[in-house]
């Protein structure tokens, strides 16, 4: 019986092959695309669940009240985790974590490598599995380092690395370390990255700060003992809190802060190890979105949605073609159910076709598709026994249910109503209608987010952010020499280039370079009596001029004062954060406890995401204080050979240091990426849901225009012209998509205003981004359907006719 479904099924398919190939392709289309988003999305939903006490370690964050509101950081002091572990129950293992860069020497090899200081519960809590080496507590020792695999083939090549001699330049001066441990790479979903692990101790900021509660600079990971809830371990930190925080808190009160709802100015919060990926801190709360995976899933969905509308409607749609099929079997004794199994057994070749075809899509366009959207998914993820088997579940489901509706609809139908092979289409028309009502919101939708996405992308890109963009290069100074001397040499190197402006240094870095780092450094400090803020910049001279900065008031650094160097030049966020009539009489307060005047007030500019307000900036010259990256501000013509000299002359002054340099309009191009990655995602879900909407329509129309073949030929008897029969045939598809408009307008408006409400420099939205994205979907709703439509109105009626 089975055999016999499956036989005449394929007969049926060949009869009409142009339908079937139009169901096959939307439907590969759909599986191919929904399964290499899938794939993405549960990529990145797997982060950091490969640790095998994922469950139990928490990142620490802190959030305190302000007269401002609450803020948030995930910033600590350095005595903050020993005292949590000799103080607080609860504490299976806990390390404090700071990421930098190290240079790092093995013979004549020299490698910037990134790397974390960390402490010895490190390895025992996190699951970086060791390949060689001490597998048990390999930073017991504070003079040993772990490396990764590829490190080690860095420095070693195929030597054996354990028991090696490297040094690493610390605080301007090279010490020795033995590699204790060769652990295998980061895997991707790893939020946590490294070359090498250091123990904290050894950190440059470590013995300056080792008793100071006032410098924030590290994060802190702890894993609770089994039994004890982070609500529990929270609530038991609250004396310490008190009184580590005691000073801090009663200036909050001071200051005019109020009390969080558990009547408390200072506590700590657990943010669970999976969630750290998807953790952010707006307006001083955390917030965890996994939005972004959740929409490429949605979408993934949305556009299987589509081609299985279009299967339906194009099954219900042909059904008229068969209803004499259907009452013939029902004469000759054909019972419901079989009937349904009949009409399944077509459905279940499409899908399988489909589906296999789908895989092979997915499996070509695999290194396209990381590319693209900049991710490592690998075929791995897809070979899996639990993903074929919850592939296949899918497809047998989606089978039953898009398969079976149409199957289901055909098997009721009366003998003799089959038989005379008329039947009243009206309930089949609107489930057809409703159908495509939603493919058309669903294509709009997209369309829309679309629209908005780019412009907000192109605001973001265009957007005068105050400072020079297109004519600075600036690249990371790691090399051996001290960072001021290393400038300086620079600057005379490239002194008789007259195609180079000028050279200045800064701590950080302004978007994102090739090195990937960005950095910032907050302080706060009394002021009058009350507690201010500031993000602190070391820079050298020359730095308003080479980025073009503009003063509003007072004047720059300058070499021919001597006191420039205990003086600060302050943004005007800052000058209002103070709250002085002349921000020139104020002054600046810093560890060592000296007041430094403010000489100078520079324009506001963005030197953070977009995504973000401005804040306080404080910069000041002082040669205690490390910078790590060069600018260089070049004239506009031939830019490329200008980067190739700065690049010759960096190679002279550090022989073995790599270049990494980048213009700082890429830097802050690169600050876009995950912007850029859902504008890219979004327009090929609107293309791809547009595409497979058209292969619906176009269907549907072919059957309608071949429905109604005889009544075009008496309308052109009687006199009906090309254009009217042209807008007969389609003003019914036209009046679906301005219904599907209507519904998707409020949609797509709420959903991209709670978007760009996470910025804090945006577009405005207008209706023209909807009415826009309408008009789009209207006019290819019509070439798609008028293709067919004028063939047929334009064909001769006594064809027509014939027809019939």
């Amino acid at each position: 019986m089975l055999k016999n479904y499956l036989t005449i099924g394929w007969r049926n398919l060949m009869k009409d092959k142009t339908f079937t190939f139009l169901n096959v392709l939307g439907l590969s289309v759909a599986f191919g695309v929904a399964i290499l988003l899938s794939m993405a999305a549960f990529f990145d939903l797997s982060y950091d669940k490969f640790h095998a006490n994922a469950d139990s370690i928490y990142r620490i964050y802190s959030s305190e009240q302000t007269a401002k509101g609450q803020e948030a950081s995930v910033s600590h002091p350095a005595p903050f985790a020993e005292a949590l572990k000799a103080e607080v129950p609860g504490v299976e293992r806990i390390s404090r974590h700071v990421q930098d860069n190290a240079l790092t020497t093995y013979g004549d090899t020299e490698l910037n490598l990134d790397a974390v200081w960390v402490d010895k519960d490190f390895f025992a809590m996190f699951s970086f599995p060791a390949l060689k080496g001490n597998m048990d507590n390999p930073l017991e020792n504070q003079s040993s380092i772990v490396i990764t695999e590829s490190t080690a083939d860095k420095l070693f090549g195929e030597g054996e690395g354990i028991g090696q001699t490297v040094n690493i330049l610390i605080s301007g001066e090279e010490q020795p370390f033995t590699v204790s441990s060769v652990v295998a790479d980061n895997p991707s979903q790893s939020t946590l990255e490294f070359d090498l692990a250091i123990r904290f101790e050894k950190h440059h900021e470590y013995s300056g700060n080792r008793e100071s509660w006032d410098n924030r600079y590290h994060d802190i990971y702890v894993q609770l003992q089994n039994g004890v809830s982070p609500a529990q371990f929270e609530k038991s930190s609250r004396p310490l809190i008190a009184l580590r925080y005691q000073e801090q808190i009663e200036n909050a009160k001071r200051d005019g802060a109020r009390a969080n709802a558990d009547g408390l100015y200072w506590q700590i919060g657990l943010l669970p190890m999976t969630d750290v990926h998807f953790a952010s801190f707006p307006n001083g709360f955390l917030k965890i979105s996994r939005m972004e995976p959740y929409l490429i899933l949605g979408i993934a969905f949305l556009i299987l949605f589509i081609a299985c509308v279009n299967f339906i409607n194009m099954s219900i749609a042909k059904s008229t073609q068969r209803l004499r099929e259907i009452g013939m079997r029902k004469t000759l004794g054909a019972q419901k159910p079989q009937l349904f199994f009949q009409f399944c057994s077509e459905s279940f070749f499409v899908f399988m076709a489909s589906a296999g075809i789908g895989i092979v899509l997915s499996i070509l366009l695999l290194n396209d598709f990381k590319t693209i959207f900049r991710t490592d998914v690998s075929l791995d993820m897809v070979a899996s026994p639990w993903a074929i088997s919850g592939f296949l579940g899918v497809v047998l489901l989606i089978t039953l249910i898009v398969g079976g509706y149409p199957a289901l609809l055909m098997s009721k139908l009366g003998t003799i109503q089959s038989l005379k092979g008329k039947l009243d289409a009206s309930g089949k028309n609107r489930v057809r209608d409703v159908l495509m009502v939603v493919q058309f919101s669903i294509a709009i939708l997209l369309i829309s987010g679309t629209l908005i996405l780019w412009s907000q992308l192109d605001f973001m890109r265009n957007k005068n952010l105050g400072f020079n963009k297109e004519q600075v290069i600036s690249f990371p100074l790691d090399g051996k020499k001290n960072s001021y001397e290393a400038v300086q040499l620079l600057r005379n190197e490239l002194r008789g280039n007259p195609d180079v402006l000028n050279v200045t240094a800064a701590d950080n870095n302004l978007g994102y370079g090739l090195d990937g780092s960005s950095s910032k450094s907050l302080y706060g400090y009394e002021y009058k009596g009350r507690t201010v803020g500031t993000n602190f910049l070391t820079v050298d001279y020359d730095y308003v001029e080479t980025l073009g900065l503009q003063m509003v008031a007072g004047r720059n650094f300058q070499r021919g004062f001597a006191n420039d160097s205990l003086s600060v030049v302050i943004n005007e966020a800052m000058a209002r954060e103070l709250g002085e009539d002349d921000p020139l009489t104020a002054y600046v307060m810093m560890n060592d406890s000296i007041q430094y005047p403010v000489i100078g007030v520079v324009k506001d500019y963005n030197f953070e995401r977009l995504d973000k307000a401005i804040e306080p900036l404080t910069m000041f010259i002082n040669s205690n204080w490390d910078l790590y990256y060069a600018y260089v501000k070049v004239a506009p013509r031939d830019m490329v050979k200008t980067m190739d000299a700065i690049q010759q002359a960096w190679a002279r002054i550090e022989p073995n240091a790599e270049f990494l340099g980048s213009f700082l309009d890429e830097n802050v191009d690169r600050t876009f990426r995950r912007e850029k990655v859902m504008a890219t995602l979004i327009t090929s879900g609107s293309v791809i849901a547009i595409v497979l909407s058209c292969i619906g329509l176009f269907a549907i129309s072919l059957l309608v225009v071949n429905q109604r073949t005889k009544e075009i030929g008496i309308r052109k008897v009687i006199g009906a012209s090309v254009s009217s029969i042209t807008f007969m045939l389609t003003k019914d598809f036209l009046k679906l998509v301005i219904i599907a408009f209507l519904i998707a307008s409020p949609i797509a408006w709420w959903s991209m205003n709670e978007w760009l409400k996470g910025y804090a420099f945006r577009i405005e939205l207008n209706v023209w981004f909807f009415i826009g994205a309408g008009m789009l979907a209207m006019v290819i709703a019509f070439l798609t359907v008028g293709t067919r439509t004028v063939k047929a109105a334009l064909q001769n009626p006594v064809k027509s006719l014939r027809t019939e």
